[in-house]
């Protein structure tokens, strides 16, 4: 009889430390943040979206400006970029660029480029479908220009974060 019980009393203990085990593990794991290369981290999202900083300085004729990246297939990303003016303006333009992440040097790579500039609006915005190799983290990062009349043209940035590409 006492010995039943002391079985007991230790098969609840083993069960009790096997559950405060896992979950001890758990909270460790969510505790590692993602590796950040360059002000981008390394994710497996299926998109990442990227803005102008909000306490860059940008002038008084631009707005704002947003990038983005997703997935679109197996082998294949998404890329998009666009500048918004406060009014419509002389010129309105927005570079995109796609840079995969090359694990050995620890650095961002561009494998592409595009662009697009609109007179007297006040909106630019362009995409592209890209076929990518698998096994790869993917960002997108944008340059955003605004110009009017003979001043110097107004620019910001923004980058999203790397999508892995499996």
């Amino acid at each position: 009889m006492i010995s039943k019980k002391i079985l007991s009393v230790i098969t609840s203990v083993m069960v009790f430390c096997c559950v405060v085990g896992v979950s001890l593990t758990n909270v460790k794991a969510d505790d590692s943040a993602p590796k950040s290369v360059d002000g981008s981290y390394l994710t497996s999202a299926d998109s990442s979206t990227g803005y102008t900083p909000k306490n860059n300085e940008r002038g008084k004729h631009l707005m704002d400006g947003q990038c983005s990246i997703s997935k679109t297939g197996t082998k294949r990303i998404y890329a998009y970029g666009s500048t918004t003016a406060n009014h419509t303006v002389d010129a309105v333009a927005v570079i995109v660029y796609v840079d995969q992440y090359n694990e050995k040097d620890d650095e961002w790579y561009q494998i592409d480029a595009f662009s697009k500039k609109v007179e007297n609006d006040y909106y630019s915005a362009t995409s592209k479908s890209i076929q990518v190799e698998r096994g790869y983290y993917y960002r997108v990062h944008a340059d955003h220009f605004v110009r009017m009349g003979e001043q110097p043209a107004e620019e910001t940035f923004s980058y999203t974060d790397g999508i892995l590409v499996p």
